[in-house]
């Protein structure tokens, strides 16, 4: 299992499910606007590492007006639309009006600026450490290991359905592939490629890595799974929470009948 990188927010924010557990903008300088003249790619740089300060200074202050930023920031209030502008189309933040507590003032309430929950997930979370400290309450509390191991084949049961229809709809020579996408769907950004008397499934990216680092019987029981829905003995050769660079999987082939007498075994005993 893998985790991925996420580039600073900006123009073509990834989707959602990358956003996760990933520190988007957690090292954001005071950089300044560069320069008219500056060189192309400098100047996106910039423009990203301010973005990333505007965001930043939403999710410490609350919801802003553009004023408010532009004072916190020391920008000018065009500079200020501009940034928000883009953090919009790449919904980071949201415009909505302001919250009055208490008599309401004449006029129309400003119009504040607040992160979305998208946004919201781009910043540092503890999800990870939390999701390590609750196996590790199941491990210490509810049977060691083994109730670890029985949690991860659990989670993986949850799964299972959406993996076996894909798997199962494709052809024989096309299930790996098949997998990899129904992974991608997932979020683990997975390809499959041939090797040597089979296929490699590699897993580029993994939700869950750095809890898988601490248990790795969640990847134990994944490879487990992948076993029994291709109908083969499958090794695990490497994982990123391991110090790889990618989670592979070799598949060896099988023939057609193995296969299906296999896929029918997992179909009463599923994972």
């Amino acid at each position: 299992m893998t985790q991925g990188t996420v580039p600073p927010i900006g123009r073509g924010l990834p989707a959602s499910e990358e956003l996760r557990n990933n520190g988007v903008v957690k090292n954001v300088g005071e950089v300044r606007e560069p320069p008219t003249g500056t060189h192309q790619e400098e100047l996106a740089t910039g423009e990203r590492s301010t973005r990333n300060r505007v965001a930043r200074s939403i999710l410490d202050h609350g919801p802003s007006t553009v004023t408010q930023l532009a004072g916190r920031l020391g920008l000018t209030p065009a500079a200020v639309r501009r940034h928000l502008d883009a953090l919009v189309a790449d919904d980071v933040v949201q415009a909505r009006e302001q919250r009055v507590y208490g008599a309401r003032t004449r006029g129309r309430p400003a119009k504040v600026f607040a992160l979305t929950d998208c946004g919201r997930d781009a910043f540092d979370q503890s999800y990870d450490k939390l999701a390590a400290d609750a196996l590790r309450f199941i491990q210490e509390r509810f049977g060691g290991d083994e109730a670890v191991v029985a949690f991860a084949r659990a989670r993986i049961a949850e799964q299972a359905t959406a993996y076996r229809e894909a798997v199962e709809a494709a052809a024989p020579e096309e299930r790996t592939e098949a997998l990899a996408r129904a992974l991608s769907a997932d979020g683990y950004a997975a390809t499959a490629r041939s090797a040597p008397v089979g296929e490699q499934l590699c897993q580029h990216h993994c939700p869950v890595a750095h809890v898988a680092e601490k248990f790795p019987q969640l990847c134990e029981a994944e490879t487990e799974f992948f076993s029994q829905l291709l109908g083969t003995h499958v090794q695990r050769l490497a994982t990123i929470a391991h110090g790889d660079g990618v989670c592979t999987t070799f598949i060896p082939r099988v023939s057609t009948a193995t296969h299906n007498a296999s896929a029918s075994t997992a179909g009463r005993n599923p994972a």
